[in-house]
């Protein structure tokens, strides 16, 4: 199972209210997302959202077409007092 953590200005922002965003394998499904992330960060989910982000054609610096591939972007709902330290910014 592929699970990549989604580290941008936006996904560091909602890290601060406990929701954490990762890149998972488009056939995942809501129960495999929460045991993966369950087992690998020892932490209890309270909810899982995800969001199917489409592909698309855009052109690089040479003016070549480019496809960017379809991907399953997953929102994962953490309780208060727990934390992924992997999203913790530092000062």
């Amino acid at each position: 199972m592929k699970i990549i953590p989604v580290l941008t200005e936006k996904s560091l922002h909602l890290a601060k209210e406990g929701k954490y965003t990762f890149w998972v394998e488009k056939n995942m499904t809501k129960r495999e997302i929460r045991q993966v992330i369950d087992e690998i960060f020892g932490v209890k989910s309270l909810s899982v959202r995800t969001i199917n982000v489409r592909g698309g054609v855009r052109k690089n610096v040479r003016g070549q077409k480019i496809t960017t591939p379809r991907r399953k972007k997953a929102i994962v709902t953490l309780p208060e007092k727990e934390k992924i330290d992997l999203f913790e910014e530092k000062k």
